[in-house]
């Protein structure tokens, strides 16, 4: 690999602006002076007004999880639910997918099904029709989305405590299950899944992080500080699992090659998982978030095997050298020196942990950014970085919920805790918006997967929010100003197919943002691939420019505002 100077210098040629902060590395500016606190004006008051409407029931989400607790605390129970906004029906709108669980030891036969919300085109659901074949009956954690056989539409990963299941879909939103024929099992208790070309022969291949090895045999009684009966920690089991990569053959089945590529050298409680080219190189790496133990970071070699570098990079642990409880994760050009910045949500009493990214290299920059406090008060799952009020920073949600009891008794859900949005500032730093959520009424839930999208096609991000035992949620974004301008791109491949893995650099007013194609990031969730782009203060989208390496790079001019635009890449 080549050095981080070296790799900056490569963003330099692509056009990318990299400010003083990204060349500190290379001896120029002072790389550890963070923003200077109260720089920044204070983002209103209980009074202000919401970011986000509460829609599920109005919008046709009638769904309610079940997890299927019964007072053994299976430590499953505590930690399931997934969520997708996809196309499934090719009819360029998003889609709800919404994972079930029903009992831990319950016949799969009894089991409630997934269920599949078809988007009407104006944000509003309805039901799939009865036997559009994607009613997994796992015990559900997760779900993944992408064209793994390359016929232009988009298929799913759901990912259980057992049998996982590849469901194709036939383009017209009705699934198959082919798990088996696919060779696409993986008996494992799954969390997060990605889809990504990791050997760069232009197909899908499959990453799956794994949790624990657990049975209901071997489950332990743990306490709470106040000698109640709780769900263990993974620390409890001491059984961390061996993530598994499946290579795609190019003929609609996949290799294990988990073993063969050196995913035994490091094992770790796998939760949330991101793809990005992070050291730009034109290949993408694939970072883990562990939940008490080091997060890991697989890169391929000259080799073609994947090294774990997350320790000699400096995103494995914590400033302090700690393991967290890493749940969910993100990935975002936070401070727009052209590479992706990595952003992991853990336990309630643990920080955030954000590693801002000089070209491969992290640093935990977590107080500079704002995080050190106000992340420590919730357990964070759903996470997400978008600019939700278009005004050209990045913004950032947590979706959250206990996995122990409260310390006092309270009513209704122990587990349920209210989410936080928190405003991103000029100055790079985030500060959490009032009233609480970003949401008029106050919405305590114990949310685990977050899904992010426009399902109303007016050119903001919504969210679709899963809550354990509860209904789920959809945030309807009302956040930007009536004159707030935007552009949304639409990225495919040749068959027409979200191109995953694609860097597309937008270049707006001379100043270029570099973005990548992706739906994995969150925690065991999916979300749209579509790049929202924002243009305050009359900005002018100028170009875009699109590179997979897979395919020639592409260039587009003279993009209108308020318009979806689809952008072709072809091999």
């Amino acid at each position: 690999m080549s050095s981080t100077c070296a790799r900056l210098q490569r963003i330099l040629a692509l056009g990318v602006a990299a400010p003083a902060l990204a060349l500190s590395a290379c001896g120029g500016g002072d790389e550890a002076r963070a923003p200077e606190a109260g720089a920044d004006p204070p983002v209103g008051g209980e009074t202000a007004a919401p970011w986000f409407e509460e829609l599920a029931a109005e919008r046709g989400l009638d769904f309610e999880h079940a997890s299927g607790a019964d007072g053994r605390f299976l430590m499953p129970e505590i930690m399931t639910t997934g969520a997708a906004l996809f196309d499934a029906d090719g009819d360029g709108d998003l889609d709800a997918y919404l994972v079930q669980a029903g009992g831990v030891d319950t016949p799969r036969e009894d089991r409630p099904g997934n269920e599949l919300f078809l988007n009407r085109g104006d944000g509003h659901f309805e039901p799939a029709p009865a036997g559009h074949g994607a009613d997994d009956r796992g015990y559900g954690m997760g779900v993944a989305t992408g064209d793994y056989d390359g016929d232009g539409d988009v298929d799913l990963y759901v990912s259980n405590l057992t049998r996982n299941a590849l469901l194709r879909n036939d383009g017209t939103g009705r699934f198959e299950d082919v798990t088996e024929a696919a060779n696409a099992n993986v008996p494992a208790w799954s969390a997060s899944a990605a889809f990504l070309d990791v050997d760069g022969d232009g197909d899908l291949d499959l990453f799956v992080s794994n949790y624990i090895e657990w049975s209901t045999d071997g489950e332990k009684v743990c306490l709470s500080p106040q000698k109640a009966r709780t769900y263990c920690s993974p620390k409890s089991y001491d059984r961390p699992a061996r993530d598994t990569l499946l290579l795609n053959r190019g003929d609609g089945t996949f290799e294990d090659a988990s073993e063969a590529l050196g995913l035994d050298a490091a094992f770790g409680n796998g939760l949330g998982v991101v793809c990005a080219d992070f050291d730009l190189d034109g290949e993408p790496e694939i970072f883990v978030a562990n939940d008490g133990n080091p997060n890991q970071y697989w890169d391929r070699a000259e080799d073609g095997q994947l090294v774990d570098g997350a320790l000699r990079l400096g995103c494995a642990v914590d400033t302090q050298g700690r393991s967290k409880a890493g749940m969910g994760v993100a990935a975002a050009d936070v401070d727009g020196d052209g590479d992706e910045d990595l952003l992991v949500v853990n336990l309630t009493g643990e920080s955030d942990s954000f590693y801002r990214n000089d070209a491969g290299q992290f640093v935990d920059r977590t107080p500079a950014v704002g995080l050190a406090v106000v992340s420590r008060r919730r357990t964070r799952f759903g996470v997400a970085l978008r600019d939700f009020d278009l005004d050209g920073t990045l913004d950032l949600y947590h979706a959250n919920g206990r996995v122990t009891g409260p310390p006092r008794a309270k009513e209704g859900d122990p587990f349920a805790e209210e989410n936080v949005l928190l405003r991103g500032l000029e100055s790079g730093r985030f500060e959490e918006v009032q009233p609480r959520g970003g949401v008029k009424s106050p919405l305590e839930a114990t949310s685990r997967a977050a899904a992010f999208g426009d399902v109303d096609g007016d050119g903001d991000v919504d969210a679709l929010i899963h809550n354990r035992d509860g209904r789920a949620h959809l945030l309807v974004n009302r956040a930007p100003a009536a004159d707030a301008r935007w552009a949304v791109l639409d990225v495919v491949d040749g068959n027409g197919a979200p191109a995953l893995g694609a860097a597309v650099l937008v270049t707006i007013d001379g100043a270029t943002r570099r973005f990548e194609v992706r739906t994995a990031d969150s925690y065991c969730a999916a979300s749209s691939p579509r790049i929202h782009v924002a243009l305050p203060g009359g900005a002018k989208l100028d170009e875009v420019e699109v590179h997979r390496a897979d395919a020639a790079s592409t260039v587009v001019r003279d993009l209108a505002a308020g318009e979806v635009h689809r952008i072709v890449i072809e091999r």
